[in-house]
């Protein structure tokens, strides 16, 4: 049965190759990389901001969301992580 024509293909011609696949996975990684470290390193420093301790020394709101900021953006890089790895073994 005869493929059908597309924008990206000509008869007679392979499909196009696959070439943005490893950029990006790469930006993926680099993603994932950066948030693992900067994101802990700047919740060291929330922690140790006077604004993250109330007089009886529990913790804030303004800990608090930070602490859910820092967990969603290592969440984040996690999935980015994962999706790169689906990408570079073609799974995706």
């Amino acid at each position: 049965m005869p493929r059908p024509a597309s924008i990206n293909s000509s008869p007679g011609h392979p499909p196009p190759t696959r070439t943005l696949e490893p950029v990006i996975a790469a930006i993926l990684i680099a993603n994932a990389v950066f948030n693992v470290f900067a994101w802990p390193t700047f919740l060291r420093r929330v922690m140790k901001d006077p604004r993250a301790r109330d007089a009886s020394g529990s913790a804030t709101a303004f800990l608090k969301v930070h602490i859910v900021l820092v967990t969603i953006a290592l969440a984040l890089a996690a999935l980015s992580a994962v999706a790169s790895v689906l990408i570079i073994t073609g799974v995706w």
